[in-house]
């Protein structure tokens, strides 16, 4: 087993964001957003995929996160795309549903090479820990627009934001930790490019 490690780095005249990503990890995560609530749900993120990730993101978060949270999502989606490289052997594709409390949000992924994102998902609140919630939504399109898979996450119910929000980064992280997931073979579609 080849080694499924890459890092990269994006600069603008708004953001500053450095990525490390092992998909064969241990769950560790060193991650520095400026964002508690973001920094919180990208460690759930890490711990619960069992990736490492390396994650230094500096913005003009004097503004709001908006650009910080894009940015960082379009860095991870690279990264993910540069590291699963032809596919060879992968799973492809990915499912989880997750129960948080009163929440329960289900996550499917097709690592297939196009990009969609379904997210169908209301919360609660507007924001939570001083984080709008409406960035997540936007964090998963930059996500899965650079990383080229479809996701499609759906709310069955809840009614707190902020586990309704955990349980999206969690479900996420299970379901990509299935489809990344290693099983021998070759390309996983008929095509025999994914």
């Amino acid at each position: 087993m080849s080694d499924r490690i890459a890092a990269k780095e994006r600069k603008t005249a708004e953001t500053n964001i450095y990525i490390k990503l092992n998909l064969d990890g241990n769950g560790i995560s060193e991650i520095k957003t400026g964002s508690g609530f973001f920094d919180h749900m990208l460690e759930l993120f890490t711990k619960h995929s069992g990736f490492d990730l390396k994650l230094a993101a500096e913005g003009d978060i004097h503004v709001d996160l908006h650009h910080l949270v894009e940015d960082t999502g379009i860095v991870l989606g690279g990264t993910l795309k540069e590291v699963l490289g032809e596919k060879k052997g992968i799973e492809r594709y990915g499912f989880f549903m997750l129960p948080m409390d009163e929440t329960l949000v289900e996550t499917a992924i097709d690592l297939s090479g196009r990009s969609f994102l379904n997210f169908d998902v209301q919360f609660c609140q507007d924001e939570v820990g001083g984080f709008a919630t409406e960035l997540i939504e936007e964090f998963l399109r930059a996500f899965t627009s650079n990383g080229l898979f479809n996701l499609h996450v759906i709310l069955r119910y809840g009614s707190n934001t902020h586990h309704i929000a955990e349980a999206v980064f969690k479900s996420l992280a299970r379901s990509l930790r299935t489809a990344v997931r290693q099983s021998g073979g070759g390309i996983p579609s008929t095509k025999g490019v994914v």
